[in-house]
């Protein structure tokens, strides 16, 4: 179903390329609406499998925002600490985890980190400690180019992503978080 939605986007509006049916995509279903973020299969192979491995058992659903920084981005993604309570509540860890799949080696690009772009988040200064956290820019953040791995961007519902909850203002740490209500791939 998801496949004849984005062809009939595609035909519509020639926003993407005539290959959009082909490509591979990772879906965001989120309070506001529907983000389909264009998976880099070409670019960071490692960090698409990985995601698109979480998304496929589930791992990513009621996973929270839990560091959304104004002007910046929104980071989510922590399978381990990150679970939404039906409180609304998030464990004080959220951000300090990943899956139970071993870290991920830095994919680096030249795909520089503009609106949309999806990344992969990591552990401080250690480059290949990314493994289920991922980031969406806001805005441009080229500070970050070559300094963390791009394997994404999204294509639709951008608008719906910059609806998402912020954070304090230098810390970007969310109390009451929104969060992915479902994740799969396509």
């Amino acid at each position: 179903m998801f496949r004849a939605l984005l062809a009939a986007f595609v035909l519509c509006f020639s926003a993407l390329s005539a290959t959009a049916a082909d490509k591979e995509y990772l879906v965001l279903n989120l309070k506001d609406g529907t983000v389909v973020i264009e998976l880099f299969d070409d670019v960071a192979p490692g960090h698409v499998a990985r995601i698109t491995a979480l998304a496929i058992e589930g791992a990513y659903d009621g996973i929270a925002f839990h560091r959304v920084m104004d002007g910046f981005m929104a980071q989510t993604g922590d399978v381990k600490y990150g679970r939404v309570e039906d409180d609304g509540s998030v464990s004080e860890n959220a951000g300090f985890g990943g899956s139970d799949l071993p870290n991920l080696a830095a994919e680096f690009s030249d795909i520089p980190f503009d609106r949309g772009i999806v990344g992969a988040a990591r552990g401080g200064d250690d480059v290949n400690s990314a493994n289920s956290q991922f980031f969406i820019m806001f805005a441009e953040g080229h500070f970050l180019n070559k300094n963390y791995t791009v394997w994404g961007k999204v294509v639709f519902g951008m608008e719906y992503v910059d609806r998402i909850k912020r954070g304090a203002p230098n810390t970007g740490q969310v109390t009451g978080p929104d969060k992915i209500i479902r994740a799969w791939a396509e």
